[in-house]
């Protein structure tokens, strides 16, 4: 039988696709790095996670291939992740990548590229539902059709790192955009 968070990481990884080790690593919230290390350790040990990409990734089949999108939404997921319960974040309905709960609001993250400003015209908005628009860039904020519903921005930027920075920006007055 597995331990709980090695439930979780068959549970996360089955659910989005081949993730990046440090994801999984920082999604174990309540396990110091070393304890999430050997969790890992031993589902491998175990034949239930493979290593993909030279290790770089983690999957449950190794013949899968990472999704950036959803590599790019977990990312900004993790900000969250303190106050996210580990089985109350799931894949959502395109166009989205991920929903989740945070103190009983839904939030859907949305990563876009260059040219797919048309998208956001796809979302539903529902009460108690907020939208997370992921971008390339900030100033392709200003091109789109937003959703009569909150939402913020975010980018994500590698910068030559393993672990992106993620910014978040919300509308101010004007056509600008403020980090938050």
């Amino acid at each position: 039988m597995l331990l709980q968070e090695e439930q979780y990481i068959i549970h996360w990884l089955t659910e989005y696709g081949p993730l990046p080790k440090a994801q999984i690593v920082r999604m174990l919230k309540d396990k110091p790095p070393k304890t999430a290390e050997k969790i890992i350790r031993a589902l491998k040990n175990e034949v239930m996670l493979h290593e993909i990409s030279g290790g770089y990734y983690l999957g449950v089949d190794p013949m899968c291939q990472p999704d950036q999108r959803m590599i790019l939404a977990v990312w900004v997921l993790l900000q969250f992740i303190d106050r996210v319960d580990p089985m109350a974040h799931y894949p959502a309905t395109y166009p989205s990548q991920i929903f989740f709960l945070k103190e009983d609001i839904g939030y859907e993250i949305v990563v876009l590229y260059d040219g797919e400003q048309h998208l956001t015209r796809l979302l539903q908005p529902q009460e108690d539902l907020r939208y997370i628009l992921v971008l390339p860039h900030i100033n392709m904020a200003q091109e789109l059709v937003l959703p009569s519903a909150p939402h913020l921005f975010a980018t994500v930027d590698y910068n030559g790192q393993e672990t992106p920075d993620v910014r978040f920006f919300t509308e101010s007055e004007g056509d600008t955009y403020a980090a938050v």
